[in-house]
């Protein structure tokens, strides 16, 4: 029904207009035609698309694959993708019920909140964190439970915080877990996991597990939630291979899981995307079949570059902790008496460098800002270099 004209109804539902706009792409907006900018801020990987991967999806264009999928994807994606996980970790998933194709990660997690939510239900999220999150709770219906991790336990959540927040509100239906995190860089030790998770089973708690930056972690070996046995049946495992696989443009993730919740799953993406394009989904399938040495040679440069960004900042005097993983150092600015997004928006306009305002993925993160190393190192030095000069000028 069209609002005549001077009505009070809003066709806007109350929901999405009380959301408001991603942190990050309100301030890049401000970026957008700026020559000569260096930018630290978008977490997209600089590298493109290992050719072979691409060569694959061309060639299956090439020889007419144009059509739909499966509602559930390609079955021989599928198929390699449980292979390899049974093959390197044990774990075995049935891809016929237990896993989905998806438009991204960004989707499969959407799915899932659709899936498993009723209005009300409580999901926990932790902060920092990456900016859909909770709006796509609110918009499910459901009720975000906000958790705010800082530097006392280096960004991570603790057993401590966790049963303290479990105990203080009530049922609790599910958590939103993100590791390595986007934006702290943050991730866990299979024995901080096994704590976890523990008491997450205990409690009957759904995890949502977001591990689309597995493949980048540096210092130790990263450990997949799937692999602790006491979380299995709650636990809804999603990732892709945007990050790993400088595929950010082919939009193609994936989820694992009990077999009710990827059939619910399922049942919400046949109405509403019906498939992952056929062309993307081969080229993950090429990914995952022949793509472990591009993977680790992707790897290595974004930890050099990890180690020469976080040191220049330590160096400049803004406290940066060394992420474990993803592409990010979450810097803490206060030692310039400066909020964030003033921060920000004098760095960008003073030396053309952008990162983005702490306050995208918090409330509390004020304090700091966000940058992605998955620039060059060229033009990483770049930005140190200007970052020097705009420091030295606020500082005199």
């Amino acid at each position: 029904m069209q609002c005549k004209k001077g009505s009070n109804i809003s066709r806007i539902s109350k929901v999405v207009s009380s959301l408001p706009p991603s942190g990050i792409r309100q301030f890049f907006d401000l970026v957008l035609g700026m020559p000569d900018v260096v930018s630290l801020g978008v977490g997209e990987p600089d590298f493109s698309t290992p050719w072979h991967i691409s060569e694959r999806a061309i060639y299956n264009i090439e020889i007419g694959y144009t059509s739909y999928t499966s509602n559930k994807g390609l079955k021989e994606l599928r198929e390699a993708i449980v292979s390899r996980i049974k093959e390197r970790y044990g774990v075995s998933y049935d891809y016929e019920t237990e896993a989905l194709i998806t438009v991204g990660v960004s989707e499969a997690m959407d799915l899932a909140l659709r899936a498993i939510l009723n209005r009300g239900d409580k999901v926990i999220v932790l902060r920092p964190c990456y900016v859909s999150y909770a709006p796509v709770v609110l918009m499910v219906g459901g009720d975000v439970v906000c958790v705010d991790l800082d530097l006392e336990t280096d960004f991570k959540l603790t057993p401590e915080i966790l049963e303290e927040v479990i105990d203080k509100n009530g049922p609790i239906k599910a958590i939103i877990l993100n590791y390595p995190c986007n934006p702290t860089g943050v991730s866990y030790t299979k024995e901080e996991l096994a704590y976890l998770f523990s008491i997450l089973a205990r409690n009957s708690i759904i995890v949502i597990s977001d591990e689309i930056y597995d493949g980048l972690t540096y210092d130790f070996e990263h450990t997949p939630s799937f692999v602790f046995e006491a979380i299995r049946e709650n636990l809804i495992y999603l990732n892709g291979f945007s990050k790993t696989y400088a595929m950010t443009g082919w939009r193609i993730g994936y989820a694992l899981g009990p077999q009710d919740i990827i059939s619910a799953m399922t049942k919400i993406h046949q109405y509403t995307m019906l498939c992952a394009p056929i062309m993307s989904q081969f080229a993950a399938l090429e990914a995952v079949e022949d793509g472990q040495e591009d993977l680790l040679y992707m790897r290595a440069e974004y930890k050099r570059r990890r180690n020469f960004i976080v040191s220049a900042l330590n160096r400049m005097g803004l406290e940066t902790r060394l992420p474990e993983g993803a592409f990010y150092a979450y810097t803490d600015i206060s030692s310039t008496g400066m909020d964030s997004m003033s921060f920000a928006r004098a760095l960008l306009e003073a030396e053309k460098v952008a990162v983005v305002p702490g306050t995208a993925f918090s409330p509390k993160g004020d304090s700091y800002i966000r940058i992605s190393y998955a620039s060059s190192i060229d033009k990483l030095r770049q930005a140190v270099l200007r970052m020097e000069a705009f420091l030295e000028r606020i500082r005199k």
